[in-house]
Order: structure tokens, then sequence, then C-alpha cells
């Protein structure tokens, strides 16, 4: 039996403002003031000021924009512009997976066959790549694949098939490097634990490598997305009419050229708005395996916003 100890009052906190029990004075913060940035968005402000009105005073028709908006035959060259684009897209993906594939295989025929493949379609514009499969009846009269299909090349190089075989063999050369970094950014220490598990390169591939470097390649794949929405635009040099070439015939006939240019655009700034949002929401839901926490989304940063402006007026 230990003997209690007398350890006296308890303690008090020492001396000082508050000690006397005077509650303590509430800090007042002061935000600091920002003037570079409110310099800054006032010469932003004053030059989109002037540019707006450089081009009110242009000879620009801005009512016929207004009233070719809507066009069936601009609604009609808008929806040709999102099949191309999604078409060629999805044969320039499944390309790229194939030949990332090749590329990193052990095999030399099929590896030198994918570096051969990205070095050709790479090297070149998709300009000319277009116009060599739109002129490809001036070398072949006749598509002949033996008993299994024969046709006169006019009849098979449409121009839809144009298009898509100049945008989509393209978009593969650029998706298999897209690809092949993705695949080489998982560590190899997956690979071994699934060879371990029993499973085959190809089970180990669709289950365990290409699940993990979807992380990497769907922010790149969104990029390349939203490009092949504008570059579709070539299209219209092999008479597939999208959305560049129904605004351009609609130009030549009403004499608005300028005007139709600016409709084109409108759309094009449409179309890759509503794809980065989904590209964004895209690349969030992929991130959730690596981020601890993910990122706001457009709403929150813009809930934020304005929640922080409400304080500062409070503040002052």
């Amino acid at each position: 039996m230990t003997d209690k100890i007398d350890k006296g009052p308890a303690a008090t906190p020492p001396a000082g403002p508050g000690a006397s029990g005077i509650p303590y004075e509430a800090i007042k913060a002061i935000p600091v003031r920002h003037y570079g940035r409110w310099i800054s968005a006032v010469v932003v402000a004053v030059l989109l000021a002037w540019l707006v009105y450089a081009f009110s005073q242009g000879k620009v028709i801005w009512g016929t924009v207004g009233d070719k908006l809507f066009d069936p035959s601009v609604i009609s060259g808008l929806g040709n512009t999102i099949i191309i684009s999604v078409s060629s897209m999805a044969l320039g993906l499944v390309l790229g997976i194939l030949f990332a594939v090749m590329r990193l295989s052990n095999n030399p025929v099929t590896s030198f066959v994918s570096w051969l493949y990205i070095w050709f379609f790479r090297g070149t514009p998709v300009y000319v790549q277009l116009l060599v499969w739109f002129s490809l009846p001036l070398i072949f009269q006749y598509i002949n694949l033996g008993p299994i299909y024969k046709n006169e090349t006019v009849d098979v190089m449409t121009p839809f098939m144009v298009a898509l075989l100049g945008l989509g063999l393209n978009e593969g050369a650029y998706m298999a490097e897209i690809v092949r970094a993705g695949i080489q950014s998982v560590d190899e220490g997956q690979s071994e634990a699934s060879h371990a598990l029993g499973m085959t390169r190809t089970q180990t591939m669709r289950r365990v490598v290409l699940p993990q470097a979807m992380r990497v390649i769907i922010p790149p794949t969104g990029n390349e997305f939203i490009n092949m929405l504008k570059t579709s635009s070539l299209v219209s040099a092999v008479q597939y009419t999208e959305l560049l070439r129904a605004s351009s015939n609609i130009g030549s006939t009403a004499g608005a050229v300028i005007e139709m240019y600016f409709v084109a655009s409108i759309w094009y700034l449409a179309l890759t708005s509503v794809f980065s949002v989904g590209q964004y929401y895209l690349e969030r839901r992929y991130a959730r395996g690596s981020l601890r926490s993910l990122p706001p989304t457009p709403f929150q940063r813009l809930k934020a916003n304005l929640n922080m402006f409400r304080r500062t007026e409070v503040a002052k």
C-alpha cells in the first residue's frame, strides 16, 4: 500500500491576457490585397472587349449565323462528324491495343511489323493519307481477295470508307504508343504474380495489366478523341459531307462564306466542350484507385468559389 502524494492545488494557466477572467478579443482577419490579380483581370477584360468590338465592326452578317446555326444541312453534317469521329476513334483504339501488344511481344517479326506501322502512319500527314486512299482506284481497278470478296475499287472506296481508313489507321499509330506507355506503367510484379497463379499471357494482359493501365491510357485517349473531332474536318477533301463541308456548301451558294465558317466553329466548340466534360468524369472514375481523395467536380469547384467569395465579402 502506497502513500498518497499531495500534488497541491491544480495547476493554473500562466498570467497573461485573459488570465483575470476577461475573454480574449476576437481576431479580425483582413484578407490580403492581390492588386496584381485585379490589374491582370482588367487588362484581359480590355483586350477581350477590344476583340469583340473589332469583330462587331467587320462586315459579318451575324443574323445569318443565327439563322443557319440549325439549318438541316448543318445538323446533318454535324451528325456525320460525330459518326466518323466515333468510328475512326474506335478503329484506332482497337488497332492501338493490337499493335501495342505486338510491339511489346518477344516475337521479333510481330514487333518489327508493329514498329513499321507506327513509323509510317505517324510519319506521314493524315491529309496525305486521306488523298492516297481516295486515289486508290487509280492504282487498283479491283479489290480481289480471291473466293472471299471481289469488287471494283471505286465502289468500295466510298467517301465514308476513305475517311474511316484515313483517320482510323492514322489514329491507330498514336493509340499504339499511348497504350504501350500505359502497359509499361504497370509494375512487372503484377504480371509475375499472375503467372504464378497460372494465368496465361493473354489472361494476364486482359484481366490484370490493361485494367490497371487504363488510368494512364484514358487521359491522352480523351485528348486524342477531342483532336479527332477537329481533324475530321479534313475529310471534306475526299467529298465526305461532314460539318465543314456542309457549312461550306451553304456558304458558297448563299454568299455567306465567313458566316458559315462561324457556324461550323460554334458547333465544333460545342462538341469539344461536351466531350471534354465526359473526359473529365471518365478520368475521375479511373483515378479512384490511385488518389486518396478525388478532385472536385466543376460544380463543386464553382460552389467552393462562391462560398469563398461570400466569406471575403463578409470579412470586408
